[in-house]
Parts: C-alpha cells; structure tokens; sequence
C-alpha cells in the first residue's frame, strides 16, 4: 500500500474513533450520574484526559454537552433533549397510527405507510403491508420528498424557501411520468396544498400509485403524512376517489390521536 494510501487509512480510522468515543462520552451519562468530571470519564471510559477535554469541547460546540460554571462539571446539553423529544413524537406517531394503519389496509388491500420529512428526503416511519406481493418502502428507507406523494403532502406546507431548497438538489427524473421543470413542480405544489391529497402516478417508480394525505399535531402543524400504495394494475385510476377519501379519513383519526 502506497504511503498516501496509508496516511488516508489512518486518518479515517482516527475520525471514526473520535466519533465513538464522542458517542461513548454521551452514553456515560445516566439519571444516577447528570454530571462528570473530565477525570473520571477518562478513567471510566480509558480515553485520556487531553482526548476527552477535546472531545467535550466538541461536543459543547454543537450543543451536546455543557460545562457548569460553579461545579466544573459535565452535563448532557439541550441539542440531546431536542433529540430525545424528536424520538419522542416519533414514537407517539407511530403508536398512534399502527391502528389507523391497519383498518386502512383493511379497507383499501394496498400497502398504508407513514413518513416523515427529512430536508429534501421523506423517511417511513410505520408500515402496514398489503398481501400484494408488492415491494414497496420499508420502515426507515428514504425516498425523495418531491416525486413522492408524502413527500408532496409534506412540502405542500412548507414555506417557499424550503421549496427551493428542494428544487435547487435537482429534480432527477426517475420516470417518464416525473415533474422535473421546477415551475409545473411549484405549481403542483400549490394545488396539493389546496386539495389536501397528493397522487404520485409512476413519478418515483414505473407501475407504482400512491395517495397520501397530512397529519397535524396538537398544535395543528402538520408533521408527517399518511399513504396507501399500489401497482397501478390493482390500484385503478377509478379507485383513487374513494382511495383519498379513505387516506384522508386516517390522516384525520391519526391527528386527532396526536390531540388536533
């Protein structure tokens, strides 16, 4: 292996042991022990001093760790509480729509999802498979947000400049069916928001509909959306009217869950 080769090797094995034990570091923390001495994480965590001094101060730079002034010591910082409240929600939603999700693949025989959105990227959270031998999204993939039918539900409520965030990754047409010129994209934008659905007709993948509908929280922000998929065999163009009743329904029951 080539010196430069090995210098690159080297550099990134060092990056990824900062990042474990920067993670290492945050773990230590418990509800019996909120705050540590630089001392005794280097002892418990076999780090040295001078490591885990850097490592804090990284970590205090991003928010995830803080110094008292008075007592010296370490505490976890309020970006980790923010985190730990996203996980939070999430974990509502999706217990909130197991059912609702279940009763729509009831009623439909397609696939119901629920996704989040993540910059330009929707996320599944929770799914409910169709009997369909169907490969759809699982829980945790991502899909881009603007050729989705959740991911429009999703930008539909977001302000312009987020809608140019989006167009300005690229609007990569990934079918013959997907809207690629950002001014029609916009325009289709505005009349999601103004029906309350979105349909992705083969925007995403060829033979694939969707129809997703928004979920609101208690403060009435819509934080994620709800979605039946299909082959557009079994997912008929004459469906799709009652097929967004139903998806707006669950959207509807899955909000007031969450206390809209």
């Amino acid at each position: 292996m080539k010196p430069d080769a090995n210098r690159k090797r080297s550099s990134e094995e060092y990056l990824l042991s900062s990042v474990r034990n920067a993670l290492r570091i945050l773990r230590s923390f418990s509800e019996d022990e909120t705050e540590k001495r630089v001392s005794k994480l280097a002892v418990e965590l076999g780090i040295g001093k001078s490591t885990v001094s850097r490592l804090l101060a990284t970590l205090e730079s991003e928010g995830f760790a803080r110094r008292d002034p008075e007592s010296q010591k370490w505490q976890l910082g309020l970006t980790v509480l923010s985190l730990g409240g996203i996980v939070k929600r999430q974990l509502q939603l999706t217990k909130e729509s197991r059912p609702v999700l279940m009763k729509l693949v009831k009623q439909t025989g397609e696939s119901a999802h629920v996704a989040i959105l993540e910059e330009a990227d929707v996320i599944y959270i929770e799914q409910m498979e169709s009997p369909h031998p169907l490969r759809l999204p699982h829980v945790g993939k991502r899909n881009p947000a603007f050729c989705t039918s959740t991911g429009k539900v999703l930008l539909a409520h977001k302000k312009e400049e987020y809608l140019e965030m989006v167009i300005s990754k690229g609007l990569t047409p990934f079918t013959e069916h997907t809207i690629t010129d950002p001014i029609k994209f916009l325009e289709h934008i505005k009349q999601v928001r103004e029906q309350k659905y979105a349909v992705s007709i083969e925007e995403l993948t060829p033979g694939v509909i969707s129809v997703a509908a928004p979920i609101r929280n208690y403060t009435g922000r819509v934080v994620a959306a709800v979605s039946i998929a299909g082959t557009t065999e079994g997912f008929q163009h004459y469906k799709i009217n009652d097929y967004k009743i139903k998806v707006m329904e669950a959207a509807k029951e899955i909000s007031e869950n969450l206390g809209y």
